[in-house]
């Protein structure tokens, strides 16, 4: 069976690998495909780097208009989401270097889903639900009161579920910087919620 003759069916079932390659060969299909898989997390992941939720859709758009012009450069021997988390950190540095300087990043809280800790959807009670709604609009307030640096690290190893060997590709740093700024933004994620009475999470 030729990417041709696939069905839209068909071409929602490829993996990403699979995908490129139909995209490559002229199937538009597949590349809507990619954005559809791709677009809420990568929008996710750039707005914890940005801080603004209407830069970060205008930077997302970015990532798939550069993804799209440079597919043909994919090595099938690394995992796609790997490739295009690394486009998506470059565009979202640049966005950030071509700021001005004295230019205040917006914090936007609980804009984008994705971004938010997971907790058990067991119904429990309606103070165990408010409880739960502090919880996570203070991780939410840590989170985003990190440097940029670190901010972009706890976004993609507990958010995005990525290695510590992703992230360094990702971010072009060594492993051990890696392993290193990740224990000081918990650390500083810790003593905020401390400090705050957040507890137990």
């Amino acid at each position: 069976m030729t990417a041709e003759t696939l069905n839209l069916d068909e071409i929602r079932r490829l993996s990403d690998t699979e995908l490129v390659a139909t995209a490559i060969s002229g199937r538009t299909d597949s590349f809507e495909t990619l954005v559809s898989r791709y677009q809420r997390p990568i929008t996710s992941y750039v707005f914890r780097i940005v801080g603004d939720y209407d830069a970060a859709l205008d930077v997302s758009q970015e990532v798939f208009i550069k993804l799209y012009n440079s597919m043909e450069k994919y090595c099938p021997d690394y995992r796609f989401s790997t490739w295009l988390y690394k486009i998506a950190h470059n565009a979202a540095i640049d966005h950030i270097r071509r700021r001005p300087k004295n230019e205040e990043s917006l914090e936007v809280e609980n804009s984008v889903g994705d971004s938010s800790p997971r907790f058990s959807s067991n119904v429990c009670s309606p103070e165990r639900d408010r409880e739960r709604s502090e919880w996570r609009r203070g991780i939410d307030d840590a989170i985003s009161r990190l440097p940029v640096s670190y901010r972009e690290l706890i976004e993609l190893r507990h958010a995005k579920e990525l290695s510590y060997d992703e992230i360094a590709e990702i971010t072009s740093l060594p492993l051990g910087t890696v392993k290193n700024r990740l224990f000081r933004a918990r650390e500083m994620m810790r003593v905020e919620l401390i400090e705050r009475g957040i507890n137990g999470i």
